[in-house]
C-alpha cells in the first residue's frame, strides 16, 4: 500500500513565548504544496520495521528509530495490540530538514499506508490523533488543503482557499534544527529585552487580512500578508539565506520568506510564468542548490 503525502508551506507562523512544557503556542497557518514523498508499507519478511529510502537527500534520513515514519508504524501497532511487522519504502522528493515537514509527512504517510495494509480501518479522529502524538505538523500531512494551528500546531482547523498559489522554493544545501530554530528565537527576544516566556509574548493569532486573502484567492494580498516569526532566528543561524530571499524578489516574486524553521526559503508569483522566471534567477544565482516550482493547494495523505 503507497500513500501520497505533500510538503507544506507555513503562510503565518505566529510563535509565542516558551511554555513551562517546553513548547511554544503558535497560530500557524499551514498550506499543502505540490511537492510529495511517497510511503509504501509492505508484508515484512521478518519482525518489526525495516525501513529503506529513495530519492533526493537520502544520506540525511535517520534509518533508524528516530524516523519518524518507522516511530508511526510502532505507534499504529501499538493501538491496535499487533505486532509492527512491516517493510516501509520512502521515496523522497520533499527537501530534508528543509522547513518543509518532509518527515512529518512520512509519519502521515506511514499511518495511512500501514492502516490500510494491516486492515485495521482506524478511523480518521483516532488517526489524527496518533499524528499529533508524532509531532505538531503531522496531523496537517494527513488533512492537507489548509488549516490553521493552534496550540503546539497539532489542533487544526480546516481553512476555505479560493484560487490556486504559484510558488517556487529555493532548496539549499544542508538542513537546519527545527529545535536549534526555536532556541535562537527565544535567545533573539531576549537578547531584544522583549523576554522569551509566555508571560512576556502575546498570544499568537490568526491573521484575518491573512485569511481572507486565502479565501479569495488573492495572491497579491497574500503576500502582503506572509510573516514568520522564526525567520530572522533562521537567518541569524544561515546568513546566506538574505541572499537568496533578495535574489527571488529582485526576480519579481511577490513576496518571500524563510519555510518554517528554514532553510527553504519560499517565494510567492503572480502567475505560472512568474514563477519560472524567479526559479530560473535562483537557479542561475548559486545561492541555492535548486529550485523548483509547484502550486498550492495540494491534497493531504492520498492513497494511490
Amino acid at each position: 500500500m503507497t500513500a501520497r503525502v505533500p510538503a507544506k508551506v507555513n503562510v503565518q507562523l505566529a510563535v509565542g513565548g516558551l511554555r513551562p512544557d517546553g513548547f511554544h503556542g503558535l497560530a500557524n497557518v499551514f498550506l499543502a504544496v505540490g511537492l510529495y514523498d511517497e510511503v509504501t508499507a509492505s508484508p515484512a519478511g521478518a519482525p518489526g520495521v525495516r525501513l529503506t529510502v529513495s530519492g533526493r537527500d537520502t544520506r540525511h534520513v535517520p534509518l533508524d528509530d528516530g524516523n519518524l515514519a518507522a516511530r508511526a508504524a510502532r505507534l499504529l501497532a501499538e493501538r491496535h495490540g499487533r505486532a509492527p511487522d512491516v517493510a516501509l519504502h520512502i521515496a523522497k522528493d520533499i527537501p530534508v530538514a528543509g522547513g518543509m515537514a518532509g518527515g512529518s509527512a512520512d509519519a502521515a504517510g506511514a499511518l495511512l499506508a500501514c492502516d490500510a495494509l494491516w486492515g485495521t480501518r482506524t478511523p480518521q479522529s483516532e488517526l489524527r490523533a496518533l499524528a499529533a502524538e508524532l509531532g505538531s505538523d503531522v496531523p496537517f500531512s494527513l488533512v492537507g488543503g489548509a488549516a490553521l494551528g493552534q496550540g503546539r500546531g497539532e489542533l487544526l482547523t480546516p481553512l476555505e482557499v479560493g484560487g490556486t498559489f504559484h510558488w517556487v522554493f529555493a532548496i539549499a544545501d544542508g538542513g537546519l534544527s527545527t529545535p536549534s530554530v526555536y532556541r535562537e528565537c527565544d535567545r533573539l527576544r531576549v537578547a531584544a529585552g522583549t523576554g522569551a516566556d509566555a508571560d512576556s509574548v502575546p498570544e499568537p493569532r490568526p491573521s484575518q487580512p491573512l485569511l481572507d486573502a486565502l479565501r479569495t484567492g488573492d495572491a497579491a494580498a497574500l503576500a502582503a500578508s506572509l510573516t514568520n516569526d522564526l525567520q530572522a532566528a533562521a537567518v541569524s543561524l544561515r546568513p546566506s539565506l538574505t541572499d537568496t530571499l533578495t535574489t527571488g524578489s529582485s526576480a519579481g516574486a511577490l513576496a518571500a520568506l524563510v519555510s518554517g524553521s528554514g532553510p527553504t526559503c519560499a517565494f510567492l508569483a503572480a502567475d505560472a510564468e512568474s514563477a519560472e522566471a524567479v526559479a530560473a534567477a535562483l537557479n542561475a544565482s548559486g545561492h541555492c542548490r535548486t529550485a523548483r516550482t509547484t502550486t498550492a493547494p495540494a491534497p493531504g495523505a492520498t492513497l494511490l
